[in-house]
């Protein structure tokens, strides 16, 4: 859920919960339901501060050039700014999937998010396991039933392997697509959803600690998958704390710690929202700027926050460690 916000720095998104229906009695004034009902709460969410990625270009290095530089640095620039929020974002959906309603009134108490564990050992190799994702995505289109979550907009976001796992399982293990098969299938468009959940891959959601992908010997917090060589520096970033008292954040979106078993996403779109006070946006200087550098500064901004919003309708799967273990879950 986004919102544009034009004045101030913060807005504020309303829950409301559940209420019941009476029978009236003859003669009697109709006030409201006597048990108070529904019950109202509200969640802040404040922008950050402004979130900036530059670059100085030098008017001989593009004279001198045989290639188009300046489109090329403003795109970079345009990932930089995306994946930044991309990862806050699904930080605060894996929150919201540890946290209590905050409709908390007295025989009114809304669910709260989900953790779902996938697999059945102490190994964080299970994340790579095919039935055992399906069996995991079951699980939470249950569970956001129950919880009664809207199954529109229900969707998922697994790492790529784990993605490509489910692939290898088209027409095995009860994920056929009819209508996508052959050389569909092999160009990665073999699963769409599982139980009505749409599955998205992404490099940006925090896995075991790192973003995306985590190499290494397998462990509870590892799931032992070999380093294919000549990775980098940006794949597999560790995460990083990210708390509300870190300079420039001003909304919580966990500690690097927070993150050491989590494998996935499944949410519905009522479970994050967004507020954005000026969008993704380029600046170039120009005039005597210019002739003073001799070049010019390509600027990338951007100032939003978010947050989870309904933990109904967040789930998180974790794998080398019971649901709940490591964090502040409510079920």
């Amino acid at each position: 859920m986004k919102r544009t916000l034009k004045n101030g720095k913060s807005l504020q998104f309303i829950y409301t919960g559940h209420t019941k229906a009476e029978y009236h009695t003859p003669g009697n004034a109709i006030l409201g339901n006597t048990d108070g009902a529904p019950p109202v709460a509200e969640k802040t969410i404040t922008v950050d501060d402004l979130l900036i990625s530059s670059a100085f270009v030098y008017e001989l290095d593009e004279t001198l050039a045989h290639y188009e530089l300046r489109g090329e640095i403003s795109k970079k620039i345009g990932y930089a700014l995306a994946q930044k929020y991309d990862r806050l974002i699904f930080r605060a959906i894996a929150r919201g999937a540890r946290a209590a309603s905050p409709i908390t009134k007295a025989n009114f108490v809304e669910p709260g998010g989900t953790q779902i564990r996938v697999g059945a050992n102490n190994q964080a190799s299970d994340a790579y396991v095919s039935a055992s994702l399906i069996n995991a995505f079951y699980d939470a289109a249950a569970a956001l039933d129950e919880k009664g979550v809207s199954s529109d907009g229900r969707v998922g976001v697994l790492n790529p392997r784990q993605y490509y796992e489910l692939i290898q399982a088209v027409g095995s293990n009860g994920l056929v697509n009819r209508d996508e098969q052959g050389d569909s299938l092999q160009k990665g468009n073999g699963i769409i959803e599982i139980a009505g959940i749409k599955i998205y891959k992404s490099m940006n959601i925090p896995f075991f600690s790192s973003y995306g992908t985590k190499y290494g010997s397998a462990s509870a917090t590892n799931p032992g998958v070999t380093d294919p060589g000549n990775t980098g520096s940006f794949v597999a970033e560790a995460v990083e704390d990210a708390a509300n008292d870190v300079t420039g954040i001003n909304n919580e979106y966990g500690e690097e710690t927070e993150f050491a078993n989590s494998c996935g996403l499944i949410f519905q779109k009522e479970g994050a929202g967004v507020v954005e006070s000026i969008g993704p946006q380029v600046q170039v200087t120009s005039g005597d700027v210019s002739v003073i550098y001799q070049g010019d500064v390509i600027l990338g901004r951007l100032a939003m926050g978010a947050d989870y919003l309904n933990p109904a309708a967040c789930v998180e799967l974790v794998a080398g460690a019971a649901a709940g273990s490591s964090g502040n879950a409510a079920f």
